[in-house]
């Protein structure tokens, strides 16, 4: 609610109803000189004031704290001539809860129990004239809030016991936490708590495409509506990477690929690779181009090597010696290993068979990475190949 935003008369509800000692509606200005809507009281004079005046019924809307807003001011009670000393320069707020709209002209009755005091209300400065134009020169802003409120609404009122003074404005609001995209979650819209100092926990959930990295993903909201205490995160997913912000997860486009979960971006595909789609969490091989188990995904992939080179051997009595020299292509790769078959091939119809365990090769058979390899006892099979 907001005093400042009526178009027409407020109709707030005053008491006493009748008499000249108590509140009045008037139209004012603002300190902007807008036209607004105020209250005045002014029975200093007058010992034992009791005056009140209630606001309409305001709707809670699942707020547990209420905040109020108070724009007044009020005259100096050394600045009246001849003003007795239950002259005062402070005012009362109330609420009372209720979950309809079902107050009268005396119900509930202006007195404290039913009506809750929020407190009294003093004004910073107060003013001892006006100038000229009838403006007031010293306008007082004042907050304070009350809570916790459980029912479906409430009123205010506001309680003069000997002032001169005017109500300006009043402002009543709530606080709350935006809705908000952070650490990879969004956290929903959310009310703070039933007194100052509470922390309201939001659980979030994963932005689209977003998995959670640790759990519970949670915010706290604190009192004044400001988000706080992240726990827990989120990360993009395999084949998407974070944009605006870390607000959205977006596929890797076609010919970029990412393997794994993280806040890392989309790697172009390596060479002789390609993606079949958006979104892709590695890049297949090119016909004829191959990957070994072990070759991480952002490594080219790569083609079988050519034949070794110019294979020499040197032969003795009992030793076999060979060398070469490296294929003319590696196929792309710079681990090139080589194995080196063996076959004992005898005169009759049987065909080949691989050598025995009295072939021996230094420095090993399989897996060479020098160009040279020595074999010993071969000649013992004469017929071997």
């Amino acid at each position: 609610m907001d005093s400042t935003t009526a178009t027409a008369e407020l109709g707030w509800t005053i008491y006493p109803s009748q008499g000249v000692s108590r509140w009045e509606e008037v139209s004012g200005y603002d300190e902007n000189m807008n036209t607004i809507r105020t209250y005045q009281v002014c029975n200093v004079f007058d010992s034992s004031q009791n005056n009140w005046v209630r606001t309409k019924y305001i709707r809670r809307r699942g707020a547990q704290r209420i905040h109020v807003q108070m724009k007044f001011s009020v005259r100096d009670c050394s600045s009246i001539p001849n003003v007795p000393g239950s002259c005062k320069e402070t005012f009362n707020l109330y609420y009372y809860e209720s979950d309809s709209d079902t107050a009268t002209k005396s119900s509930p009755p202006w007195m404290e129990n039913p009506w809750v005091k929020v407190d009294t209300i003093a004004a910073d400065e107060s003013f001892s004239q006006v100038d000229l134009g009838g403006r007031i020169m010293k306008i007082n802003s004042e907050i304070r809030s009350f809570g916790p409120v459980s029912r479906n609404g409430f009123y205010l009122a506001f309680q003069d016991y000997g002032a001169c003074m005017s109500l300006i404005a009043v402002r009543v609001f709530y606080r709350k936490c935006p809705r908000v995209i952070q650490n990879g979650a969004i956290f929903p819209e959310t009310l703070s708590g039933a007194e100052s100092t509470s922390l309201v926990a939001a659980r979030g959930v994963c932005v689209p495409n977003g998995e959670e990295v640790d759990v519970p993903i949670k915010l706290y909201c604190n009192g004044d509506g400001e988000w706080m205490v992240p726990i827990g995160r989120c990360m993009c997913k395999a084949g998407y990477e974070a944009v605006d912000n870390g607000t959205v997860c977006r596929a890797c486009a076609s010919g970029f690929f990412k393997a794994a979960q993280g806040d890392h971006k989309c790697l172009q595909c390596p060479i002789n690779s390609r993606t079949t789609s958006e979104g892709a969490t590695n890049c297949v091989c090119r016909n004829n181009y191959y990957r070994t188990d072990s070759d991480p995904p952002q490594m080219p992939c790569t083609t079988v090597p050519s034949a070794p080179q110019n294979v020499i051997s040197i032969v003795n009595e009992t030793s076999l010696r060979l060398e070469w020299n490296p294929p003319q292509e590696g196929g792309g790769r710079e681990d090139v290993v080589y194995n080196i078959i063996c076959k004992s091939c005898g005169s009759g119809r049987g065909g080949c068979t691989r050598c025995g365990d009295n072939v021996q090769f230094v420095p090993r058979q399989l897996g060479l990475t020098d160009t040279r390899v020595h074999i010993i006892l071969l000649l013992l099979n004469h017929h071997s190949k």
